[in-house]
């Protein structure tokens, strides 16, 4: 019996983002002059890492908050604090975690970039921590680890778990692809494993843990983390001998230089920001809101949007570490959907009954084509290449774009370069009257049941049935995913 979990591929569903603009430059606090004293690039990659959080469709609406009754600040108010104030905090925090936290003008940039310059965006990371931090927190327990190192996946990703760096780094740690290979981050055609938030959780533990004991020293295993344990050896070596990251950043890359004083920034920012006036936005659920299930048969986005009543985006965003919108099936690995209680419930109470569907939907197309030429199809994979799309290769193989979404799981009619697709042919006949036999025995139904995604395009491209023809046999009839639309007027 399928069981439902609540540990792996954690994620939380929440859409429909409005676009958030950044908040007018302010002075958090008087910047005196003083020789560490940095000003941020545009480019700078952790602040890139926030603004990526404005596109995304995680959120209910752009800047709402729940506020704490403590303080009793305007709105758009941005509280300043005194020199003596923040570095008590400082203190006070640094007492309370290993890595040994400095306050220095370095630190102070990053904290205003993170309290003022991008106050709202912060305000999505807490969000977003609402989702992600429960978990992070549980695996760090489990390593015995600080448990203030999620803030680094911040700095890292902005809690963004389909985040791509330029380089190819992916996920809410920013594993790369031989990276996670050493740590089990397994990538196929499929799936990508450093796009799933629990299991590239563990491997961020398990790397920070062999960087740590080999330095023996949190701050120089964060900086390791950046630019590699070997960049973190030469800067000793070129310092003379010296071993504290302070005394070591003019020897390292430039951007290593700002990611230790960013980490400590959001790690303050975070830890006081309800006294900094910056609350989390509303997201439409949190950490407790979703479960997971064991899937025992492959399954495509498509079959479980249209079988669960759960919309594509949910479906999506909750499991970004499948490629191809398919969920596939192996008897050497489980792979699991994660999905709204509510309806992982119903995925349990249903399991066979869904998988039947499934197997009855994949291999219709497949079917025809088999009961024309008294055998299977030939099955053919096909690369797709640059400026290719879903109609040009349905027309290369004489099938319909529904055809190839239905064998291969797809949610849309985008491709991209270099994605592998699955193709059914029937050699055994002329494909031009193998694709009129096809159009012409789905065109004898009377009616068609719409499916979710389908255009009118789509259904005449399935039944044969010319686009005009669906608009004169149907005046009012939307394409509603379960309603009914005539095919002939007899």
């Amino acid at each position: 019996m399928m069981k439902v979990t609540s540990h792996k591929m954690l994620m939380l569903a929440i859409f429909m983002v409005t676009a958030v603009g950044f908040s007018k430059a302010a002075v958090y606090h008087k910047m005196g002059p003083g020789k560490d004293s940095t000003q941020l690039l545009t480019d700078d990659p952790i602040a890139a890492s926030l603004d990526s959080l404005s596109q995304l469709n995680f959120f209910e609406k752009g800047y709402d908050v729940v506020k704490s009754p403590k303080y009793n600040f305007a709105p758009d108010s941005i509280p300043v604090y005194s020199e003596k104030e923040v570095e008590d905090r400082f203190a006070k925090l640094d007492a309370q975690t290993p890595f040994g936290i400095q306050y220095n003008n370095v630190v102070k940039d990053y904290i205003t970039m993170y309290a003022v310059r991008k106050r709202q965006l912060t305000s999505r990371v807490l969000a977003m921590g609402r989702l992600y931090f429960p978990m992070m927190e549980q695996v760090l327990d489990r390593y015995k680890m600080p448990l203030e190192l999620k803030y680094l996946a911040v700095v890292e990703s902005a809690l963004n778990p389909t985040a791509c760096s330029r380089t190819g780094a992916r996920g809410l740690w920013q594993f790369m692809y031989t990276t996670g290979k050493l740590y089990n981050l397994g990538v196929t055609s499929y799936v990508d494993e450093r796009n799933d938030p629990y299991k590239e959780t563990v491997a961020a533990c398990e790397y920070l843990k062999f960087l740590y004991g080999m330095f023996g020293d949190w701050q120089l295993a964060i900086a390791a983390y950046n630019c590699g344990q070997g960049e973190i050896s030469k800067a000793i070596r070129r310092s003379g001998g010296k071993k504290g990251f302070w005394a070591i950043r003019p020897y390292l890359p430039k951007e290593t230089q700002n990611y230790v004083p960013a980490f400590i920034a959001a790690t303050y920012v975070l830890h006081y920001a309800t006294s900094l006036n910056i609350y989390p936005s509303i997201v439409n659920a949190t950490y407790f809101d979703v479960d997971t299930v064991t899937v025992h048969q492959q399954l495509s986005f498509t079959q479980i949007s249209a079988y669960l009543n759960v919309p594509m985006a949910t479906l999506q965003y909750l499991n970004p570490s499948y490629k191809l919108g398919v969920v596939p099936f192996s008897t050497d690995e489980n792979y699991a959907i994660c999905l709204p209680k509510s309806k992982a419930g119903t995925f349990v109470a249903n399991e066979q009954t869904i998988y039947g569907l499934a197997k009855k939907d994949t291999l219709t197309s497949s079917q025809i084509l088999a009961s024309q030429s008294g055998g299977a199809p030939e099955v053919e994979y096909y690369r797709v290449k640059h400026g290719e799309h879903l109609s040009t290769i349905a027309n290369r193989y004489h099938c319909t774009v529904r055809e190839l979404k239905e064998w291969n799981g797809l949610a849309s009619n985008s491709v991209e370069p270099g994605q592998h697709l699955t193709v059914y042919i029937n050699r055994s006949h002329h494909t031009t009257s193998s694709s009129s036999n096809v159009a012409s025995k789905k065109s004898t139904k009377k009616d068609y049941v719409v499916q979710a995604g389908d255009t009118l395009w789509h259904i005449s491209q399935a039944t044969g049935v010319p686009i005009a023809t669906l608009k004169k046999l149907n005046p009012k009839n939307s394409l509603v995913p379960g309603t009914k639309i005539k095919l002939s007027s007899n």
